[in-house]
């Protein structure tokens, strides 16, 4: 019994010692700090750079919408400008020709001719313009390109300066040549398809024949006539005759009277 007292008496002593040590222990350090601590770190930590990655993406999308806002802009401009209505080409000049319709010409081969119009032709796969002569002594039409009108020799009546040129020839002394018949004739042709009214005058005069002088061969006389034809169709246009007051006027020169 003396035992079981002491041991009672000891444990209620050492009870309340127990009670107030673990009263006065302090709470546990690892839980309370680690909480905090945890907490904080977490706070303090960055933002995840997937949150970063949306910065590019609002970028993007700012000049999505800038692009957007340009293109709105630059639409009405375009509109307008597809609205406008289109200024017609220029048209080039039309081109000048030497020659107008009513016109008298001289063509090297064909005499005194008369333009009766301008007209345009596909010839060999080619768009021509071409003038249209009307020779009233051979009863024939001609065609000249307009480009191939300096070629071909065709030219305006002459003027009132060259007839008196072809007068003072014709006024000349006759140039009689020893050659042969066949030569002369060429050279006499030649000069008569050459369109100029003073080689046609020395023609006339030099195969002229007056009264009292041995007559012309016939081909000397052919040669003449077609050689005054010429020369009195041009004449009589210049000074504004008929061909049968042209033709007595020449004579009476070459005869000298």
């Amino acid at each position: 019994m003396a035992q079981a007292k002491t041991t009672a008496k000891s444990k209620a002593k050492t009870a309340p010692k127990t009670a107030a040590k673990s009263a006065a222990k302090p709470a546990p350090k690892t839980a309370p700090k680690t909480a905090p601590k945890t907490a904080a770190k977490s706070a303090a930590k960055p933002a995840p750079k997937a949150a970063a990655a949306k910065k590019p993406a609002a970028k993007t999308a700012a000049k999505a919408s800038t692009a957007k806002a340009s293109t709105a802009k630059a639409a009405p401009k375009a509109a307008a400008k597809s609205a406008e209505p289109k200024k017609p080409a220029a048209k080039k000049p039309a081109r000048k020709l030497p020659f107008s319709r009513g016109d008298y010409v001289v063509y090297p081969t064909h005499g005194v001719g008369k333009v009766t119009g301008v007209e345009k032709q596909e010839i060999a796969g080619f768009n021509l313009q071409l003038f249209v002569i009307l020779f009233e002594s051979e009863k024939m039409t001609l065609r000249v390109p307009v480009d191939k009108v300096s070629d071909s020799g065709l030219r305006k009546i002459s003027s009132k300066d060259k007839m008196m040129a072809v007068i003072a020839t014709l006024k000349g002394r006759a140039r009689s040549k020893r050659t042969m018949w066949s030569r002369r004739a060429q050279e006499y042709e030649a000069k008569i398809n050459s369109g100029d009214p003073v080689a046609i005058a020395e023609v006339v005069r030099d195969l002229y024949r007056a009264p009292g002088q041995p007559e012309q061969s016939y081909s000397e006389r052919q040669m003449y006539e077609a050689a005054i034809e010429r020369l009195v169709n041009e004449y009589a246009l210049v000074e504004k005759l008929d061909v049968v007051a042209a033709t007595e006027k020449l004579e009476t020169v070459l005869s000298g009277t």
